[in-house]
C-alpha cells in the first residue's frame, strides 16, 4: 500500500516508517520540517512531504496517491488552545482525506472508560455509522483525552472509513510513560503518591501498537470504528512499579498513597523527579485518573493475536531495558517537537536578527587528530555532560524546569552518535556534519532564540576546537538576559574550551553509570587501553 505517516518525527511514527517499510509498504512522510528527518536511517527508503495539517493545500498535496493514512498528530501541552488547534487540524485534514480519496484512516488515540452505546452493534442511531463510544457517566475526562476522543469522533464521521486505536499507558523505551515510570521507581525507593497510582490501567507494549498500526494497511474489509487494544495485563500504576523494580533488580518500593496530591501538584512533583518535564507530565497524570480497561477485543477479528499472545508488562519492562542497556533506543519521547519551543534555524544574515545577534566566540588548538576530537563533540551531553561546573548546569536545567520549561534531564537518545532532531538535555541538534560541525539550538525557556555551535577545523596541519554561542534577543528583556548572563560566560564557556580539548588529547570521556565506551577509539576513563576496539 501507498501509506501516509503524519508525526513521522515523533515517538510512533519514526518507528512506525521502518515497520511499514520491512512489511512492503511504500512510505511518504509528512513533516512541518522535512530536515529532521534527513539523518534517519531510513531516510533514503521513503518520500518526505513537508506540511501542516492545518494547511489544506499542504494537506492535499501531501495525499497525492495515498491510499492509507496514519494520523499520528496530538499536542502534549503547549497552552489553554491546544484543543481548538487539534480539532482544527482533525477536521481540515478529515476533508483533505476524503477529497484525495483515500482508503482509510488509522489513528491512535487514548483509553478512556465508555458507557457501551446500547443500540444493536453499537451504531449511531439515524447514520447507521461506528461510534466511538461516550465516556461512562461521572467520568471526566482531562482535557488531553478529551481532544483525544474528539479527534476519534471527527475521523469516524468523515466518508473516509477510519479506524480508531486506543491505548492506555504505553511501554517502551524512551517513551514518555515509561521513562515516568522508570525514574520514578529508580529514584524514590520511599514514595508518597497521589489517588491515581491506584487506578486500573491496562499498558501495552510498543511492539504490539506497532503490530496493530501495520496490520491495519492490509485488512482488506471496509471497518469504520474504534478498538480498544491493551496488554494481557490489568493493574494498578502502583502494581507497575512493583513489577518494574522486581524486574530492575530494586528492592521492593514502600508507596503511602496521599489524597491530597492534585494533579496540578503531581505533574511538577514527576518534573522535579524524572526526566519529563512538568507541561508533558501533567496531560499524563491528568489521563492516569481514569480507569483505562479494554472493554472489548474486537480487534483480534480483524489482526489475529501473536501465536505467544500479546506482550505481558514484565516483557515489555525487560525488553525496554535491554534497549537502553544497548543503546538502541531508536526514538524517545523527546524526539516530537516541544510546543512552545524555538524552531528558527540560526540566521546566515545579520539583518534577520535586525541587527542584534550577540555571539561568544573562542577557539583552542588541540594535540589531538580531528576523529578524536569529534569523538568528543558528537558525544557532548547527557552522561557525558558538559565539561565545565556541572553545579552551574544542573542548576540552569533546575531554573528551566520550575518555569516549565524542559530541563536538562532529557539526557540522549544514543551516547555515542547525534543525528538532526536529537533532543540532548535542554538542547536540539539542528545540523550535523560529521567530522566538522555539531550545532545544537537552545529549548529551554529564553527571551530569544539561542544556539550552541562546536567545530572540528584545521589549520596549517593542526588540530583546532571552535566554539561559539549565539544569542538573538527578543526584545529589551531578550538584551538585559545577554548581559546579565554575559559575565559568567568565561566561567562556562572557557572551562568547557579547554576541557573538550584536554578530553580529546587523553583520549577519554566521563564514565556513563553502567555504561559502555561513548565513541569507538576513544577510551573510558579507568578502562585499560587495550579493551578499546581496532
Amino acid at each position: 500500500m501507498r501509506c501516509l505517516v503524519t508525526g513521522a518525527a515523533g515517538y510512533i511514527g519514526g518507528r512506525l516508517v521502518p515497520e511499514l517499510l520491512d512489511a512492503g509498504h511504500e512510505v511518504r512522510c509528512m513533516v512541518r520540517s522535512a530536515g529532521r528527518l534527513r539523518d534517519q536511517p531510513w531516510a533514503s527508503r521513503v518520500e518526505v512531504a513537508q506540511a501542516d495539517a492545518s494547511d489544506a493545500e499542504q494537506a492535499a498535496r501531501a495525499l497525492e496517491g495515498i491510499e492509507v493514512v496514519y494520523y499520528l498528530i496530538h499536542t502534549m501541552g503547549g497552552g489553554s488552545d491546544f484543543a481548538a488547534a487539534d480539532r482544527a487540524a482533525a477536521t481540515t485534514f478529515a476533508a483533505a482525506c476524503e477529497r484525495a480519496g483515500v482508503r482509510r484512516v488509522v489513528y491512535l488515540g487514548g483509553l478512556v472508560p465508555e458507557e457501551r452505546p446500547s443500540h444493536p452493534g453499537g451504531l449511531v442511531p439515524g447514520d447507521g455509522r461506528p461510534h466511538p463510544g461516550a465516556p461512562a457517566p461521572g467520568e471526566k475526562l482531562s482535557p488531553h483525552m478529551s481532544s483525544r476522543v474528539e479527534v476519534g469522533e471527527i475521523f469516524l464521521r468523515s466518508s473516509t472509513p477510519a479506524v480508531v486505536l486506543r491505548a492506555a499507558v504505553i511501554i517502551g523505551s524512551g517513551s514518555a510513560s515509561f521513562e515516568m515510570l522508570r525514574y520514578l521507581t529508580e529514584r524514590l525507593p520511599v514514595m508518597t503518591t497521589p489517588r491515581w497510582v491506584a487506578t486500573r490501567t491496562q499498558p501495552i507494549a510498543i511492539r504490539d501498537v506497532l503490530r496493530y498500526l501495520v496490520a491495519w494497511a492490509s485488512v482488506e474489509e471496509e471497518v469504520n470504528r474504534s478498538f480498544d487494544i491493551g496488554g494481557p495485563d490489568v493493574l494498578t500504576y502502583a502494581d507497575m512499579m512493583r513489577v518494574y523494580a522486581e524486574v530492575a533488580g530494586l528492592p521492593r518500593r514502600l508507596i503511602i498513597p496521599v489524597p491530597v496530591l492534585s494533579p496540578g501538584l503531581s505533574s511538577h512533583w514527576v518534573g522535579l523527579v524524572t526526566p519529563v518535564p512538568a507541561g508533558l507530565a501533567r496531560p499524563l497524570v491528568e489521563s492516569l485518573r481514569n480507569e483505562a480497561v479494554c472493554g472489548e477485543h474486537d480487534i483480534a477479528r480483524h489482526v489475529e493475536d501473536p501465536p505467544g499472545g500479546l506482550t505481558g508488562l514484565r516483557r515489555a519492562i525487560e525488553l525496554a531495558l535491554e534497549r537502553i542497556k544497548e543503546a538502541k533506543v531508536v526514538t524517545r519521547w523527546s524526539s516530537a517537537s516541544i510546543p512552545g519551543a524555538p524552531s528558527d534555524p540560526l540566521p546566515t544574515d545579520p539583518d534577520w536578527a535586525g541587527g542584534s545577534l550577540y555571539v561568544d566566540a573562542r577557539a583552542r588548538r588541540v594535540g589531538a587528530s580531528p576523529e578524536a576530537l569529534w569523538a568528543v563533540v558528537e558525544a557532548v551531553g547527557g552522561e557525558s555532560g558538559w565539561y565545565s561546573l556541572p553545579l552551574a548546569w544542573s542548576l540552569r536545567g533546575l531554573l528551566d524546569r520550575l518555569v516549565g520549561g524542559v530541563g536538562l534531564r532529557r539526557g540522549r537518545r544514543d551516547p555515542k552518535r547525534l543525528r538532526v532532531g536529537d533532543s540532548v538535555d535542554f538542547w536540539r541538534v539542528e545540523e550535523v556534519e560529521p567530522g566538522r560541525l555539531l550545532r545544537l539550538r537552545a529549548e529551554m525557556r529564553l527571551p530569544g532564540l539561542a544556539w550552541l555551535e562546536m567545530r572540528v577545523l584545521t589549520y596549517r596541519g593542526e588540530t583546532v576546537y571552535g566554539q561559539r554561542a549565539i544569542f538573538h534577543p527578543h526584545g529589551l528583556a531578550g538584551h538585559l538576559y545577554w548581559w546579565s548572563v554575559a559575565p559568567f560566560h568565561s566561567l562556562i564557556f572557557g572551562p568547557m574550551l579547554r576541557n573538550v580539548a584536554k578530553a580529546a588529547e587523553r583520549g577519554v570521556l566521563p564514565v556513563p553509570p553502567g555504561g559502555r565506551a561513548p565513541a569507538s577509539g576513544v577510551r573510558v576513563a579507568g578502562e585499560p587501553r587495550d579493551a578499546v576496539p581496532g
